[in-house]
Protein backbone atom coordinates (compact mmCIF):
# COMPACT_ATOMS: atom_id res chain seq x y z
CA UNK A 1 0.00 0.00 0.00
CA UNK A 2 1.58 3.26 -0.61
CA UNK A 3 2.20 5.93 1.89
CA UNK A 4 0.74 9.13 1.98
CA UNK A 5 4.16 11.29 1.32
CA UNK A 6 5.47 8.36 -1.66
CA UNK A 7 4.56 10.76 -4.09
CA UNK A 8 7.79 12.77 -2.71
CA UNK A 9 9.98 9.65 -3.08
CA UNK A 10 11.92 10.97 -6.09
CA UNK A 11 12.78 14.85 -4.80
CA UNK A 12 13.87 13.08 -1.39
CA UNK A 13 16.29 10.85 -3.58
CA UNK A 14 17.38 13.50 -5.28
CA UNK A 15 18.20 15.34 -2.03
CA UNK A 16 19.87 11.95 -0.54
CA UNK A 17 21.68 11.59 -3.23
CA UNK A 18 23.14 15.26 -2.96
CA UNK A 19 23.48 15.33 0.87
CA UNK A 20 23.89 11.54 2.10
CA UNK A 21 26.86 12.30 4.60
CA UNK A 22 26.66 14.67 7.24
CA UNK A 23 28.00 17.63 6.57
CA UNK A 24 26.14 20.33 5.69
CA UNK A 25 22.51 20.40 4.25
CA UNK A 26 21.99 23.90 2.51
CA UNK A 27 18.21 23.29 3.52
CA UNK A 28 18.68 23.15 7.22
CA UNK A 29 21.68 25.64 7.89
CA UNK A 30 21.20 26.64 11.70
CA UNK A 31 22.74 30.23 12.92
CA UNK A 32 23.95 29.48 16.10
CA UNK A 33 24.81 32.82 16.54
CA UNK A 34 24.36 36.19 14.71
CA UNK A 35 26.80 38.61 15.09
CA UNK A 36 25.78 41.41 12.98
CA UNK A 37 24.03 42.16 9.54
CA UNK A 38 26.49 40.26 7.99
CA UNK A 39 27.92 38.26 10.14
CA UNK A 40 27.20 34.64 11.88
CA UNK A 41 28.20 31.59 13.84
CA UNK A 42 27.20 28.76 12.03
CA UNK A 43 28.80 25.33 13.12
CA UNK A 44 31.27 27.22 14.97
CA UNK A 45 32.17 29.11 12.42
CA UNK A 46 32.52 32.61 12.11
CA UNK A 47 30.42 32.87 8.53
CA UNK A 48 29.68 36.00 5.95
CA UNK A 49 26.64 36.42 5.36
CA UNK A 50 25.66 36.30 1.32
CA UNK A 51 22.21 34.93 0.87
CA UNK A 52 19.87 36.69 3.90
CA UNK A 53 18.17 39.35 1.30
CA UNK A 54 18.65 41.98 4.20
CA UNK A 55 19.48 44.35 1.53
CA UNK A 56 19.18 47.79 3.42
CA UNK A 57 20.78 45.75 6.71
CA UNK A 58 18.01 47.25 8.91
CA UNK A 59 17.73 44.10 10.94
CA UNK A 60 19.65 45.72 13.91
CA UNK A 61 18.73 49.73 13.61
CA UNK A 62 18.36 50.92 16.68
CA UNK A 63 15.25 53.03 16.57
CA UNK A 64 13.72 49.40 14.79
CA UNK A 65 14.78 47.61 18.18
CA UNK A 66 13.52 50.59 20.30
CA UNK A 67 10.49 50.45 18.90
CA UNK A 68 9.76 46.87 19.16
CA UNK A 69 11.35 46.52 22.76
CA UNK A 70 8.29 49.16 23.80
CA UNK A 71 5.74 47.72 21.97
CA UNK A 72 6.73 44.43 23.76
CA UNK A 73 6.27 45.51 26.66
CA UNK A 74 3.22 47.80 26.42
CA UNK A 75 1.31 45.15 24.34
CA UNK A 76 2.87 41.69 25.31
CA UNK A 77 3.93 39.20 22.54
CA UNK A 78 1.09 38.37 20.37
CA UNK A 79 -2.66 39.76 19.57
CA UNK A 80 -3.74 36.15 19.68
CA UNK A 81 -6.47 36.97 16.56
CA UNK A 82 -6.76 37.59 13.66
CA UNK A 83 -7.45 41.40 12.04
CA UNK A 84 -11.40 40.97 11.90
CA UNK A 85 -11.29 39.65 15.46
CA UNK A 86 -9.45 41.08 18.14
CA UNK A 87 -5.85 41.23 16.04
CA UNK A 88 -5.99 44.60 15.02
CA UNK A 89 -4.18 47.31 17.75
CA UNK A 90 -3.32 50.78 17.07
CA UNK A 91 -0.31 50.48 15.44
CA UNK A 92 -1.48 47.72 12.75
CA UNK A 93 -3.85 51.11 11.61
CA UNK A 94 -0.42 53.01 11.98
CA UNK A 95 1.55 51.05 9.95
CA UNK A 96 -1.32 50.57 7.30
CA UNK A 97 -1.66 54.09 6.90
CA UNK A 98 2.32 54.59 6.71
CA UNK A 99 2.31 52.46 4.05
CA UNK A 100 -0.20 54.77 2.03
CA UNK A 101 1.74 57.73 2.66
CA UNK A 102 5.13 56.13 1.84
CA UNK A 103 3.50 54.70 -1.88
CA UNK A 104 0.86 57.50 -2.46
CA UNK A 105 -1.84 55.36 -2.15
CA UNK A 106 -4.96 55.34 -0.72
CA UNK A 107 -5.88 51.81 0.85
CA UNK A 108 -3.25 49.53 2.45
CA UNK A 109 -3.31 45.91 4.04
CA UNK A 110 -0.93 44.20 6.06
CA UNK A 111 -0.64 40.76 6.13
CA UNK A 112 1.23 38.27 8.56
CA UNK A 113 3.51 37.28 5.77
CA UNK A 114 3.99 38.06 2.30
CA UNK A 115 3.24 34.95 0.95
CA UNK A 116 0.32 35.30 2.57
CA UNK A 117 -0.13 38.48 0.78
CA UNK A 118 0.11 36.99 -2.27
CA UNK A 119 -1.88 34.40 -1.52
CA UNK A 120 -5.00 36.30 -0.21
CA UNK A 121 -4.58 39.19 -2.44
CA UNK A 122 -4.61 36.76 -5.66
CA UNK A 123 -7.24 34.16 -4.42
CA UNK A 124 -10.09 36.54 -4.08
CA UNK A 125 -9.29 39.56 -6.65
CA UNK A 126 -10.51 36.99 -9.85
CA UNK A 127 -13.68 35.60 -9.95
CA UNK A 128 -14.88 32.42 -12.42
CA UNK A 129 -15.25 34.51 -15.58
CA UNK A 130 -11.88 36.02 -15.22
CA UNK A 131 -8.46 35.57 -16.39
CA UNK A 132 -5.02 35.79 -14.44
CA UNK A 133 -1.81 36.68 -17.43
CA UNK A 134 1.37 35.73 -14.86
CA UNK A 135 4.85 35.87 -16.04
CA UNK A 136 5.98 32.44 -16.16
CA UNK A 137 8.80 33.02 -13.70
CA UNK A 138 6.67 34.27 -10.27
CA UNK A 139 7.58 33.41 -7.10
CA UNK A 140 5.88 29.90 -5.29
CA UNK A 141 3.38 32.03 -3.84
CA UNK A 142 2.21 33.69 -6.87
CA UNK A 143 1.18 30.42 -8.00
CA UNK A 144 -0.80 29.21 -5.33
CA UNK A 145 -2.54 32.36 -5.38
CA UNK A 146 -3.53 32.14 -8.58
CA UNK A 147 -4.56 28.58 -7.92
CA UNK A 148 -7.09 29.62 -5.42
CA UNK A 149 -8.46 31.32 -7.49
CA UNK A 150 -11.42 30.72 -9.55
CA UNK A 151 -10.24 32.32 -12.53
CA UNK A 152 -8.38 30.74 -15.42
CA UNK A 153 -4.93 30.85 -15.60
CA UNK A 154 -2.84 32.24 -18.34
CA UNK A 155 0.92 32.30 -18.39
CA UNK A 156 3.22 34.18 -20.43
CA UNK A 157 7.10 33.78 -21.46
CA UNK A 158 9.50 35.34 -18.97
CA UNK A 159 9.85 39.69 -19.56
CA UNK A 160 8.25 39.25 -22.47
CA UNK A 161 5.54 42.02 -23.08
CA UNK A 162 5.34 40.67 -27.19
CA UNK A 163 4.05 37.53 -25.76
CA UNK A 164 1.80 38.96 -22.91
CA UNK A 165 0.40 41.09 -25.72
CA UNK A 166 -0.71 38.26 -27.81
CA UNK A 167 -2.35 36.11 -25.45
CA UNK A 168 -4.54 39.46 -24.16
CA UNK A 169 -5.51 39.78 -27.53
CA UNK A 170 -7.03 36.11 -27.78
CA UNK A 171 -8.70 37.50 -24.71
CA UNK A 172 -10.51 40.67 -26.21
CA UNK A 173 -13.75 40.96 -26.54
CA UNK A 174 -14.37 38.04 -24.37
CA UNK A 175 -16.08 38.68 -20.98
CA UNK A 176 -13.81 38.97 -17.44
CA UNK A 177 -11.74 41.31 -15.98
CA UNK A 178 -7.62 39.93 -16.61
CA UNK A 179 -5.49 40.81 -14.13
CA UNK A 180 -1.67 40.72 -15.37
CA UNK A 181 0.99 39.42 -12.58
CA UNK A 182 5.18 40.19 -12.63
CA UNK A 183 7.69 41.22 -10.31
CA UNK A 184 10.04 44.27 -9.80
CA UNK A 185 12.75 42.46 -9.38
CA UNK A 186 12.98 38.27 -9.63
CA UNK A 187 14.20 36.70 -6.76
CA UNK A 188 16.83 33.84 -8.39
CA UNK A 189 18.52 35.86 -10.84
CA UNK A 190 17.45 39.50 -9.88
CA UNK A 191 16.45 40.16 -13.46
CA UNK A 192 13.63 43.10 -13.60
CA UNK A 193 9.87 42.91 -15.41
CA UNK A 194 10.10 45.26 -18.82
CA UNK A 195 7.42 47.41 -16.19
CA UNK A 196 7.20 50.05 -19.53
CA UNK A 197 6.35 47.47 -21.84
CA UNK A 198 4.12 45.57 -19.59
CA UNK A 199 2.24 48.63 -18.94
CA UNK A 200 1.91 49.57 -22.26
CA UNK A 201 0.57 46.24 -23.21
CA UNK A 202 -2.44 46.90 -20.94
CA UNK A 203 -3.53 49.97 -21.80
CA UNK A 204 -4.62 48.56 -25.37
CA UNK A 205 -7.08 46.40 -23.47
CA UNK A 206 -10.09 47.03 -21.79
CA UNK A 207 -10.95 45.86 -18.14
CA UNK A 208 -7.27 44.71 -17.63
CA UNK A 209 -5.47 45.57 -14.30
CA UNK A 210 -1.92 45.04 -13.66
CA UNK A 211 -0.50 43.33 -9.88
CA UNK A 212 3.66 44.11 -9.07
CA UNK A 213 5.06 42.25 -6.40
CA UNK A 214 7.83 44.06 -5.12
CA UNK A 215 9.42 42.06 -2.58
CA UNK A 216 12.97 42.05 -3.73
CA UNK A 217 12.55 45.46 -5.40
CA UNK A 218 11.15 47.49 -2.38
CA UNK A 219 13.67 49.64 -0.89
CA UNK A 220 16.06 48.66 -3.87
CA UNK A 221 14.73 50.63 -6.82
CA UNK A 222 13.66 54.22 -6.82
CA UNK A 223 14.63 57.76 -5.42
CA UNK A 224 12.50 57.23 -2.22
CA UNK A 225 12.81 53.24 -2.72
CA UNK A 226 9.48 52.46 -3.33
CA UNK A 227 10.53 49.91 -6.29
CA UNK A 228 10.31 49.10 -9.71
CA UNK A 229 7.65 51.48 -10.40
CA UNK A 230 8.62 54.44 -8.87
CA UNK A 231 12.75 53.65 -10.76
CA UNK A 232 10.98 53.51 -14.04
CA UNK A 233 7.99 56.21 -13.75
CA UNK A 234 4.78 54.05 -14.11
CA UNK A 235 3.43 54.18 -10.41
CA UNK A 236 0.49 55.07 -11.21
CA UNK A 237 -0.34 52.22 -14.34
CA UNK A 238 -0.01 49.63 -11.10
CA UNK A 239 -2.84 48.94 -9.77
CA UNK A 240 -2.10 46.61 -6.96
CA UNK A 241 1.03 46.47 -5.02
CA UNK A 242 2.25 43.78 -3.22
CA UNK A 243 5.10 43.23 -0.92
CA UNK A 244 6.98 42.12 2.10
CA UNK A 245 8.53 43.31 4.96
CA UNK A 246 11.02 40.69 5.07
CA UNK A 247 13.54 42.04 2.73
CA UNK A 248 14.56 45.63 2.95
CA UNK A 249 12.54 46.09 5.68
CA UNK A 250 14.55 43.50 7.77
CA UNK A 251 11.47 41.74 9.86
CA UNK A 252 8.41 39.90 8.54
CA UNK A 253 5.20 40.46 7.36
CA UNK A 254 3.25 41.36 4.00
CA UNK A 255 1.01 44.07 2.49
CA UNK A 256 -1.25 45.38 -0.35
CA UNK A 257 -1.70 48.84 -1.63
CA UNK A 258 -4.10 50.05 -3.57
CA UNK A 259 -6.42 53.02 -5.38
CA UNK A 260 -9.02 50.62 -6.09
CA UNK A 261 -12.35 52.32 -4.72
CA UNK A 262 -13.68 48.76 -3.57
CA UNK A 263 -10.30 47.97 -2.01
CA UNK A 264 -11.60 47.80 1.41
CA UNK A 265 -13.67 45.16 0.48
CA UNK A 266 -11.13 42.66 1.05
CA UNK A 267 -11.07 43.22 4.38
CA UNK A 268 -14.20 40.99 4.44
CA UNK A 269 -13.59 38.33 1.74
CA UNK A 270 -9.45 37.78 1.69
CA UNK A 271 -9.49 34.44 4.09
CA UNK A 272 -5.57 34.69 4.41
CA UNK A 273 -6.22 38.33 6.00
CA UNK A 274 -9.67 37.12 8.22
CA UNK A 275 -8.28 33.94 9.31
CA UNK A 276 -4.56 34.33 10.08
CA UNK A 277 -3.30 35.61 13.38
CA UNK A 278 -2.05 39.23 13.09
CA UNK A 279 1.35 40.41 13.09
CA UNK A 280 2.72 40.78 16.65
CA UNK A 281 2.66 44.70 18.15
CA UNK A 282 6.92 44.39 18.64
CA UNK A 283 6.99 43.14 14.71
CA UNK A 284 4.09 45.94 13.23
CA UNK A 285 6.24 48.71 15.41
CA UNK A 286 10.18 47.63 13.85
CA UNK A 287 8.57 47.44 10.29
CA UNK A 288 6.55 50.99 10.80
CA UNK A 289 9.82 52.92 11.77
CA UNK A 290 12.19 50.94 9.16
CA UNK A 291 9.84 51.86 6.44
CA UNK A 292 10.76 55.27 7.53
CA UNK A 293 14.04 54.20 7.24
CA UNK A 294 13.56 52.69 3.55
CA UNK A 295 12.32 56.12 2.29
CA UNK A 296 15.00 58.11 3.46
CA UNK A 297 17.57 55.58 2.37
CA UNK A 298 19.37 56.81 -0.18
CA UNK A 299 22.52 56.55 0.82
CA UNK A 300 22.19 52.86 1.73
CA UNK A 301 20.72 51.63 -1.80
CA UNK A 302 24.17 53.39 -3.16
CA UNK A 303 26.25 51.52 -1.20
CA UNK A 304 23.84 48.07 -1.55
CA UNK A 305 24.73 48.55 -5.59
CA UNK A 306 28.13 49.73 -5.33
CA UNK A 307 28.61 46.19 -3.12
CA UNK A 308 26.44 44.36 -5.87
CA UNK A 309 28.59 45.47 -8.40
CA UNK A 310 31.87 44.55 -6.94
CA UNK A 311 30.82 41.28 -6.24
CA UNK A 312 29.51 40.59 -9.64
CA UNK A 313 32.48 42.22 -10.97
CA UNK A 314 34.85 39.87 -8.99
CA UNK A 315 33.18 36.88 -9.77
CA UNK A 316 32.91 37.32 -13.55
CA UNK A 317 36.54 38.41 -13.66
CA UNK A 318 37.34 34.84 -12.21
CA UNK A 319 35.77 33.29 -14.70
CA UNK A 320 32.49 32.02 -13.44
CA UNK A 321 29.31 32.29 -14.94
CA UNK A 322 26.97 34.98 -13.12
CA UNK A 323 23.44 35.29 -14.45
CA UNK A 324 22.30 38.41 -12.95
CA UNK A 325 22.91 42.06 -14.03
CA UNK A 326 22.76 45.23 -12.07
CA UNK A 327 20.84 43.93 -8.69
CA UNK A 328 21.77 42.79 -5.51
CA UNK A 329 21.13 39.23 -6.48
CA UNK A 330 24.33 37.41 -7.69
CA UNK A 331 23.58 34.21 -9.42
CA UNK A 332 26.42 32.12 -10.12
CA UNK A 333 25.75 29.17 -12.39
CA UNK A 334 27.25 25.64 -11.60
CA UNK A 335 27.10 23.23 -14.45
CA UNK A 336 24.59 20.87 -12.83
CA UNK A 337 23.01 19.82 -9.48
CA UNK A 338 25.65 17.84 -7.96
CA UNK A 339 28.75 20.20 -8.53
CA UNK A 340 26.32 22.98 -6.94
CA UNK A 341 26.07 21.29 -4.41
CA UNK A 342 29.82 20.58 -3.58
CA UNK A 343 30.62 23.93 -4.35
CA UNK A 344 28.04 25.28 -2.31
CA UNK A 345 29.41 23.02 0.88
CA UNK A 346 32.88 24.39 -0.18
CA UNK A 347 31.51 27.96 0.60
CA UNK A 348 30.40 27.36 4.02
CA UNK A 349 33.18 25.32 4.67
CA UNK A 350 35.23 28.18 4.04
CA UNK A 351 32.85 30.92 5.89
CA UNK A 352 30.83 31.83 3.00
CA UNK A 353 26.65 31.60 3.06
CA UNK A 354 24.88 31.66 0.12
CA UNK A 355 21.63 30.11 -0.96
CA UNK A 356 21.85 27.05 -2.74
CA UNK A 357 19.03 26.72 -5.65
CA UNK A 358 18.36 23.69 -8.16
CA UNK A 359 15.80 22.92 -10.80
CA UNK A 360 12.94 22.65 -10.60
CA UNK A 361 12.56 26.19 -9.14
CA UNK A 362 15.12 27.75 -11.13
CA UNK A 363 15.03 29.69 -14.80
CA UNK A 364 15.98 27.32 -17.09
CA UNK A 365 17.18 24.38 -14.88
CA UNK A 366 19.56 26.60 -13.66
CA UNK A 367 21.86 25.34 -10.55
CA UNK A 368 22.70 28.54 -8.79
CA UNK A 369 24.74 29.69 -5.60
CA UNK A 370 22.97 32.69 -5.23
CA UNK A 371 23.97 35.57 -3.57
CA UNK A 372 22.14 38.60 -2.01
CA UNK A 373 23.67 41.69 -1.09
CA UNK A 374 23.38 43.54 1.64
CA UNK A 375 24.42 48.10 2.58
CA UNK A 376 26.48 46.98 5.93
CA UNK A 377 28.42 44.67 3.98
CA UNK A 378 32.58 45.90 3.70
CA UNK A 379 34.43 46.22 1.00
CA UNK A 380 37.08 43.70 3.20
CA UNK A 381 33.99 41.07 3.40
CA UNK A 382 33.23 40.91 -0.35
CA UNK A 383 37.12 40.82 -1.21
CA UNK A 384 37.11 38.01 1.36
CA UNK A 385 33.96 36.50 -0.27
CA UNK A 386 35.47 36.60 -4.04
CA UNK A 387 38.62 35.08 -2.59
CA UNK A 388 36.98 32.14 -1.49
CA UNK A 389 34.33 31.97 -4.58
CA UNK A 390 37.82 31.67 -6.24
CA UNK A 391 39.53 29.08 -4.18
CA UNK A 392 36.06 26.70 -4.40
CA UNK A 393 35.92 26.96 -7.50
CA UNK A 394 39.77 26.56 -8.66
CA UNK A 395 39.45 23.21 -6.38
CA UNK A 396 36.52 22.07 -8.30
CA UNK A 397 37.85 22.85 -11.78
CA UNK A 398 35.78 25.29 -12.81
CA UNK A 399 37.81 27.99 -13.44
CA UNK A 400 41.95 28.24 -13.90
CA UNK A 401 43.54 27.87 -10.31
CA UNK A 402 45.97 30.52 -11.72
CA UNK A 403 43.02 32.83 -12.80
CA UNK A 404 41.87 34.29 -8.75
CA UNK A 405 45.28 36.02 -8.68
CA UNK A 406 44.86 37.43 -11.91
CA UNK A 407 41.30 38.59 -10.54
CA UNK A 408 42.33 39.94 -7.77
CA UNK A 409 45.71 41.73 -8.74
CA UNK A 410 43.42 43.32 -11.57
Amino acid sequence: MADLLDRFAPLMAQRDALFSDDGADPFQVRMDEVLSQTEAVIEGRRTILVGTNNYLGLTFAPEALDAAHAALDACGTGTTGSRVANGTYGGHKELEQALSDFYGMKHAMVFSTGFLANLGILSTLMGPEDYILMDADCHASIYDGVRGSQAQIIRFKHNDAADLDKRLARLAGKPGNKLIVVEGIYSMLGDRAPLKEIVAVKKKYENVYLLSDEAHSLGVLGKYGRGLPEEVGCEADVDFIVGTFSKSVGTVGGFCVSNHPQFDTLRLVCRAYVFTASLPPSVVASATVNLGLVQKGGALRKRLMRNANKLQTGLSALGLKVASEDSPVVAVVAPDPQTAAVFWRGLIEAGVYVNLALPPATPFGYSLLRASLCAAHTEEQIDDVIAIFADVASRLGLIDAAEPQRAAVG
